[in-house]
């Protein structure tokens, strides 16, 4: 693995692997020039056990590597829910293959030799879906962790709540529970969630698969 960093470089992942090293010196000093700080590696081996595969960001993928595939290292990423987005480079035979990558979930493919406002030009769009990934991911940890927070009953009524069920036929489902005892840990969802109404729980379970 080489790093290849600026002083004023952005808060961002973003690595090139890829095989030929006079390709990989190359785009990291364009990517340099552009205020990027970027890692590369020679192989997809040395990629998958050198980087953070849980830190979201933009990998750089070449197709045909030495040892692993570019699609294999993308399976494993993709085992792994890595939210890495991937953008594949690609020689003008390999063009099928990398359209059917991205059919399978990789950002974009670029034809070797790449133009560099093109280039430029995905990286972009790829690291503000990486931000975007991000954040949906922090979001899901967040609410996650408040969940956590509510006691076995306290989920089960949580769930009646959501569907709008009132609270007495929550206690008649959960009998021989109270309805003052329903109300009871209906508060404290709401309490221990932020949330202030049963729609509000509805959409906090759907939005996060909770």
């Amino acid at each position: 693995m080489n790093a290849i960093t600026a002083a004023s470089a952005p808060a961002n992942n973003l690595c090139i692997v890829d095989d030929d090293e006079a390709v990989r010196r190359s785009l990291g000093l364009l990517l340099l020039s552009r205020g990027y700080a970027v890692q590369t590696f020679a192989s997809g081996e040395a990629f998958l056990e050198g980087t953070d595969l849980q830190r979201a960001g933009c990998v750089i993928l070449d197709l045909r590597l030495g040892g692993m595939s570019g699609l294999q290292v993308f399976d494993a990423l993709r085992t792994q829910e890595s939210p890495l987005v991937v953008i594949f480079l690609s020689g003008h035979g390999d063009i099928p293959v990398a359209v059917e990558a991205v059919q399978n979930g990789a950002f974009g493919w670029l034809e070797k030799p790449c133009n560099d406002e093109r280039l430029l030009d995905t990286i972009a769009r790829a690291l503000q879906q990486a931000g975007e990934v991000a954040a949906r991911r922090q979001a899901r940890q967040a609410a996650q962790a408040l969940w956590d927070k509510l006691t076995p009953r306290e989920m089960q009524i949580a769930r009646l709540v959501a569907e709008g069920k009132p609270n007495k036929q929550i206690a008649q489902e959960l009998a021989p529970l109270e309805q003052r005892t329903v109300e009871t840990h209906r508060a404290h969802v709401f309490a221990k969630l932020g949330l202030a109404n049963s729609h509000q729980l509805d959409r906090f379970l759907r939005e996060h698969a909770l």
